[in-house]
């Protein structure tokens, strides 16, 4: 009879539970744009991080197609006939037959699967990646390297007019008049210092963009070059495009018109909010315009105003997050600027009134007040919880700010080749305070009792224990010094670095490596709360709950495994801010309900009896994994409908405890099962109360 039970918990489950799994918060629309192409009346979008998005209404609203794209980078995106191509950063090219419903790989042949650009001509089809050059001439069946002659394999660019090839790189450009068989280096104005982003024709002329040196010029099919740059304010120039006789620049600082060959520029930004363009498409009359951080923008009268046409694009990047006097949390995002969630994410509102840039770098809340750190304009005050915000950048020399702290009446500014700035008086002024730090690439800061560090981008950590006055690097055994994050929990002092997460005891003296169960070392953040530490990385989120000896993953639920760029624990929640899915939430309780108490590897795979059994309310479960499984472990009632959800993770290899609080349950016998790839085995608890 107990045999004939177990089979039945084992087989009759409900719908799996919502606890054990991130939550996507509603996103503002946005977001980064690296490519756009047309297939008809469709229109294709591909993000930094959100993947593929398509419109049907010639830009008005936007959906997701990211069925079958397991690499939500998409690079590039090229279309012929009725196949679309989709490129991505790190796994190859994808195609879809179906206007974007699903997609496959199509990566045979191809080496280097980081594409950077996609181009048709006729039935050739061009990859350029950081691994050179690759043809294909059966629709992306298959790829064939072609780089006989291209000394640089950084491939930006590729462009075709009529039976010449261009091609852009790192380290110049490339002329290729056989289809790809051989190249040339074009010289004659684009030396080896000249990296070329982009190109367009306007009949026999070629335009060059590039990235630093502004637009060039060639009337002879590459042999020579000129710079055309009267008016053109910005030398950074990411995209070109010709519509008539008209020719566009998207540069790092706005979109240009050139009504001339270039010869002469004119800015033309009305309506178009963010300025740095990634990429410009038109289609017929419409030109289209991806931003870095704002989405899409759309003109249809050669640049006189821009409509944004964001609507349904939610693949926002998130660099930080503050929570105010008031409970209010803030997150600061790459292009969108600020926003503000009174129900801890569960709605957000712009709070961007009087901020003049919307890259949002670094938020810190003092009382009422909050400052926030942008890239290029420096540091906004507000004095109502974010509603509204002024420069407060007196004294400041530079203005890339990624880090701030408050310590109690002195004001942090981490400037990103200007070292640590300093205020006494709220920000009304602000005082460059060096003294000693050698490296002046500074990213954050962290304070343990009268101690304040600073961690910097090559050089490592300084200590000041003057409040800023001098400082001192702090690095023995800290074998990485690209340091991007720093917390303290009690006495000890946690760095994120370019190689993992280092410990230190003793304010900085000595610092040890613990990256037990850390799958991606890029670790851009970590957070603290309530003796538990938090790491946001490049494959997601981990936790430790002993200090850091040990890591566990924390990726359930993600759409897909984003870069998480900032954590923090407020009001009962664990967010995680994204590269391109905005934010996401997960309870805390929930989070630390399993913990690994062990990581040396079992023998085999073990589910203990709970302890205590019988119990009143909470009771705790260990199991052992003699290798990383997906797990869950789950609770039903006798009918065997599913109770709780106690895990629902990937996990390492160890042994492992987890808590179940059954107050709001009645007394009776419940079940629990442990479910891997390789194994499942069920027990038997009886709660009494």
């Amino acid at each position: 009879m107990k045999k004939t039970f177990i089979s039945i918990v084992l087989f009759v489950l409900t719908a799996a539970s919502l606890h054990s799994q991130w939550e996507r918060l509603p996103s503002p629309n946005g977001g980064d744009i690296l490519s756009v192409a047309f297939s008809g009346s469709i229109t294709f979008a591909g993000t930094y991080g959100g993947g593929i998005y398509k419109s049907a209404d010639n830009g008005t609203t936007w959906s997701a197609v990211n069925n079958g794209l397991p690499n939500q980078y998409v690079y590039s995106i090229a279309v012929n006939g009725t196949t679309v191509f989709a490129g991505t950063y790190g796994s190859g090219v994808f195609v879809s037959n179906n206007n974007g419903a699903s997609w496959t790989a199509s990566n045979s042949g191809l080496t280097n699967l980081y594409v950077n650009t996609l181009t048709v001509s006729g039935s050739n089809i061009y990859a350029g990646t950081f691994g050179g050059i690759f043809l294909s001439t059966d629709n992306g069946a298959s790829w064939t390297a072609i780089n006989n002659g291209l000394t640089d394999p950084n491939i930006y660019t590729i462009a075709v007019n009529g039976s010449s090839i261009f091609t852009g790189t790192y380290t110049g450009a490339f002329l290729s008049t056989n289809n790809g068989s051989s190249w040339t280096k074009l010289n004659g104005g684009l030396g080896d210092s000249t990296s070329v982003l982009s190109f367009a024709f306007n009949g026999s002329t070629v335009f060059a963009g590039t990235y630093g040196n502004g637009v060039l010029v060639s009337n002879n099919n590459g042999s020579t070059w000129t710079a055309v740059n009267s008016g053109l304010t910005n030398m950074y120039v990411w995209s070109l495009s010709v519509i008539g006789s008209n020719l566009f620049a998207g540069t790092s600082y706005g979109m240009f018109l050139s009504t001339n060959n270039g010869q002469s520029w004119t800015a033309i930004n009305n309506g178009l909010l963010f300025w740095t363009i990634n990429v410009i498409k038109p289609n017929g009359n419409n030109l289209f315009a991806g931003t870095y951080g704002g989405g899409m923008f759309l003109t249809t009268n050669n640049g006189s105003n821009w409509t944004s046409v964001n609507s349904g694009l939610t693949n926002v990047l998130v660099n930080c997050f503050t929570v105010t006097g008031t409970g209010n949390l803030l997150t600061g995002t790459n292009g969108s600027g600020i926003y503000r969630s009174l129900n801890n994410g569960s709605n957000w509102t712009a709070v961007n009134t009087g901020l003049l840039n919307y890259y949002v770098y670094s938020l810190v809340a003092s009382g009422s007040n909050v400052f926030a750190g942008t890239y290029g304009d420096g540091i906004f005050l507000s004095t109502n919880n974010g509603l509204s915000w002024n420069l407060a950048n007196t004294g400041l020399t530079s203005y890339y700010i990624f880090g701030l702290l408050v310590n109690g009446s002195t004001v942090f500014a981490a400037a990103y080749g200007g070292g640590v700035f300093i205020s006494n008086n709220n920000g009304s002024s602000w005082a460059a305070s060096n003294t000693g730090l050698t490296n002046l690439y500074v990213w954050s800061f962290s304070v343990i009792g009268s101690n304040i560090f600073v961690a910097t981008d090559g050089g490592g950590v300084f200590l000041s224990t003057n409040n800023g006055s001098s400082w001192t690097a702090v690095n023995n055994g800290l074998t990485n010094q690209y340091v991007w994050a720093l917390t303290s929990n009690g006495s000890s002092l946690y760095a994120g670095t370019a190689n993992g997460i280092f410990v230190s005891t003793n304010n900085g003296s000595s610092w040890t490596a613990i990256n037990n169960g850390l799958s991606s070392l890029y670790v851009y953040d970590i957070a603290a709360s309530g003796g538990n530490l938090f790491a946001g990385t490049g494959y997601g989120v981990y936790i430790s709950t002993n200090n850091g000896t040990s890591w566990v993953e924390k990726n359930q639920g993600f759409d897909f495994v984003p870069i998480a760029y900032t954590v923090t624990a407020a009001n009962g929640y664990l967010f995680a801010g994204t590269d391109g899915q905005f934010v996401y939430r997960r309870q805390l309780t929930e989070i630390l309900n399993v913990t690994r108490i062990s990581d040396v590897t079992p023998s085999s795979y073990t589910l203990n009896q709970n302890y205590p059994n019988p119990f009143n309310a909470r009771t705790v479960v260990s199991f052992q994994l003699p290798d990383a499984s997906d797990v869950t472990l789950k609770v039903y009632d006798v009918q065997g409908k599913e109770v709780e959800t106690l895990v629902n993770e990937r996990l390492q290899a160890g042994t492992y405890k987890a808590s179940f609080d059954g107050s709001g349950l009645n007394s009776g016998v419940y079940f629990y099962k442990l479910t891997t790839g390789k194994y499942a085995e069920t027990r038997r608890m009886i709660l009494t109360k």
